[in-house]
Formats: structure tokens, C-alpha cells, sequence
């Protein structure tokens, strides 16, 4: 597809395409089924969501997104996609926002496993792989950190040995991502242990479930959520066509994988940053705390880093080839702002903000489920302290 430019009248005219699909094929009823324009944070907000797709409403809207090619679109049409390009994807998406509408996504095997595979991959792999993943039969987790192998990757200690035409895998697997609802992993193993550390690796893909050799333990967040799981893999088999680079090429391919991990979808969680803040502020507007001054100063301050957030990401889709050095910027300053932004909304609130609702388990409030999910944002896809380096290294030209 050609490249179009962000406001643009090939945008504008794109723009209005979308809208009046949008208009005339969400189902009624799909908008009241949940707050789609939230920021996905974890606990009580994933709960929710999941339970909103268990619906009529929603199972109509995938299917009719899936019958249109709207899922998976930033993929080459080669494989199913529609070729879009950042900026398409940009602007459907915040017709799906305006509309209050949610976006049909493939999770991990959407965003990290099919850019790897249509980089990486064989043609055979690319045709077997990639349509399960459209239509929602394959759901993917990724299977990289270990226990002693978190930001030091290259040194995992799950094996994989082949035996025939497959690979027998086992080891160990902890933080992995959307585990329990997946059927599917995309993994890295150290097939060849006498090489040097970053070389005998293999990125690989296998079923995952009891069935081969996957003991599955939830871990339970302080959001009162589960939204990792730590995995024992025992003997688990996977034919050696599932494997993507090649034999012993997996720390080459896993870099790939990690690049499209680290490309935010700014233009759409800026939207959620501005909406997250019109929630705040309403609630807030009759609560005593927030006459104080300094409260209001504050909430004031993260409608103005929420919108720094959003000209972030229209400066990215207006020239998207001269934003690669605001990768860690952008970044850093999302990821911080949102830390804050929570702080700020559970002062605001007041001590109530402090005591968790009656329930089993642990559940929390929706204010609670931000503050304690908000730290995330400044660990995964490269700490603030490595945003930081990155920063005074590569783009500001300092010594190391």
C-alpha cells in the first residue's frame, strides 16, 4: 500500500472510509458492553474486558472484522494483511476510539510473532502459521525470560534436542504474558549448549498446553490479577519446520521479535491518556481533596503530559522515517507520566483510595488497578534507566 501522509487528504479521505464502516457494521450494544476507550492496565480491567468478549455482541464484531481484513491489517497482503501502513493503522484506530468501539487484535501473535515470521520466516512457515493467527485459532505467549535469564536473555538454560524430525524441549519459563489464555508459544532454546552464549539459540514454535509436556502455573500480580504464568516444559515436542531462522539462529531472529516489541502503539494509548484523565477529572470533581490547590494543580499538570504524550505520536505519524531517535524518549516520558498520573489520581482521592472493596481474592478498584499496573510501563520493553542511557548514548552523543 502507499505510504499516505498523517492529515493528509488521502488521510482525511481514509478517515471518512473507516468512520461509516464503523458506523454500519458495530453491533448494538457492542459500545454499552464496556469502557473500550480504557487503558489496558491489569486485575479488575482485564477481568472486565474478558467477560465484555464473552458476548454475542462482541463474537459479531470480530466476526465481521475478520470477514473485512481489519485484523492483522499492518500485514503484507501477501499473508492475509492489507499493507497498512503506521499511519492507516493510526487513523482506524482512533475511529475505533471516537466510535468507543473495541479493536480486534491477535495479542503477541499479532504484534511480535507475525512481523518475525514475515522477516524471518519460510514461505511454507509464512502460509502454515499465519492464518490461525487471523482467524483467533492460535493464541500466542512468549516464552523468553527464565528465572536466571530475564535481561541477561542469552542466558536461558531451556533445551532443546532433536530427535528426528523434531525438537524435544525442556526447561523452565516465568513472566510470560497472556499464558492462560494461550494454545500457542513462540519461544527461544539453547539447541547447540557448546557454543558461545549468544550462539546455539533457537526461536521456536510449539503447541502449548498439559497435552505436551507444559505445567502451567498462574502468577498472581498485586493487581490481584494473573496475567503471567511460570511454565515447566517436560519433553515438549514441536516438528523442526517450527522452527524460524533456522537451527541455532535463534538469538538473530529473537532481536527482530524484540524490535517490534519495543514499537509502541503511541497513537492509540495517547488517546487512552487523554481519556483516562477525563475519567479522573470527573470523578474527582465533587471530592472535597480536590479544591485543595495543589491537587488541582496536579491533575491539571497530567492533562498537560497526557497531551505532550499525544503530540509525541502525531510528530511520529507526520514523519515517521525522522522519529527513530524518539523511540527511548517517547518511551521514558509515557511510561514515567503515567506512574505519575496514577500517584496523582490516588492522592486525589483521598485516603478511601487506600482500602481495597469487599470481595474474594483481591480485588480493586479501578483507581487502585492503574496505580499498582502503572509501574509496569517503566520495566517491560527496556527500563527507565535503560530509555535513559539509550538517550544520552545514541541520540545526545555522550561518553559511555
Amino acid at each position: 500500500m502507499a505510504t499516505m501522509t498523517y492529515g493528509g487528504p488521502e488521510a482525511a479521505a481514509f478517515r471518512r472510509e473507516q468512520r461509516e464502516w464503523i458506523e454500519g457494521n458495530a453491533p448494538d450494544g457492542l459500545r454499552e458492553l464496556f469502557d473500550w476507550r480504557s487503558h489496558e492496565v491489569a486485575g479488575n480491567w482485564i477481568a472486565a474486558n474478558k467477560a465484555a468478549r464473552d458476548t454475542p455482541e462482541h463474537r459479531l464484531w470480530e466476526e465481521r472484522c475478520v470477514a473485512a481484513g481489519l485484523v492483522c491489517p499492518s500485514w503484507p497482503e501477501s499473508v492475509g494483511g492489507r499493507g497498512w501502513t503506521r499511519v492507516h493503522k493510526a487513523i482506524f484506530e482512533e475511529e475505533l476510539h471516537r466510535a468507543g468501539v473495541p479493536r480486534i487484535d491477535r495479542g503477541m501473535g499479532e504484534f511480535l510473532l507475525g512481523p518475525t515470521i514475515v522477516a524471518c520466516g519460510t514461505e511454507e512457515q509464512q502460509a502454515r502459521l499465519l492464518p490461525p493467527i487471523i482467524a483467533g485459532e492460535h493464541r500466542y505467549c512468549q516464552g523468553f525470560s527464565e528465572p536466571d535469564a530475564g535481561s541477561d536473555l542469552a542466558g536461558l538454560r531451556t533445551r532443546g534436542v532433536v530427535e528426528g524430525d523434531e525438537l524435544v524441549i525442556t526447561g523452565q519459563k516465568v513472566w510470560t504474558s497472556h499464558a492462560l489464555e494461550a494454545n500457542m508459544m513462540f519461544l527461544l532454546c539453547r539447541t547447540d549448549p557448546a557454543a558461545p552464549k549468544h550462539k546455539g539459540l533457537s526461536f521456536v514454535v510449539m503447541p502449548f498446553g498439559p497435552e505436551n509436556g507444559v505445567e502451567l502455573s498462574p502468577i498472581v500480580q498485586m493487581t490481584g490479577g494473573s496475567d503471567f504464568g511460570q511454565e515447566f516444559l517436560t519433553e515438549s515436542r514441536t516438528s523442526l519446520t517450527n522452527v524460524i531462522g533456522g537451527l541455532n539462529e535463534g538469538w538473530r531472529v529473537t532481536m527482530t521479535t524484540l524490535g517490534f516489541e519495543r514499537d509502541f502503539n503511541l497513537p492509540t494509548i495517547s488517546l487512552e491518556f487523554l481519556h483516562e484523565h477525563a475519567r479522573m477529572r470527573d470523578r474527582l470533581r465533587d471530592r472535597a481533596a480536590s479544591a485543595r490547590p495543589g491537587v488541582r494543580q496536579a491533575v491539571a499538570k497530567t492533562y498537560t503530559e497526557a497531551a505532550i504524550v499525544r503530540l509525541f505520536a502525531q510528530r511520529m505519524l507526520a514523519d515517521p522515517e525522522g522519529s527513530a531517535d524518539m523511540v527511548s524518549m517517547t518511551k521514558l516520558f509515557w511510561s514515567e507520566f503515567h506512574r505519575h498520573a496514577t500517584e496523582t489520581e490516588l492522592v486525589a482521592e483521598g485516603p478511601a483510595a487506600l482500602v481495597r472493596p469487599a470481595g474474594e481474592g483481591y480485588p480493586t478498584t479501578t483507581t487502585q488497578d492503574s496505580f499498582l499496573a502503572a509501574r509496569s510501563g517503566t520495566i517491560f520493553a527496556g527500563t527507565s534507566q535503560i530509555q535513559r542511557n539509550i538517550i544520552a548514548e545514541r541520540v545526545l552523543g555522550l561518553p559511555r
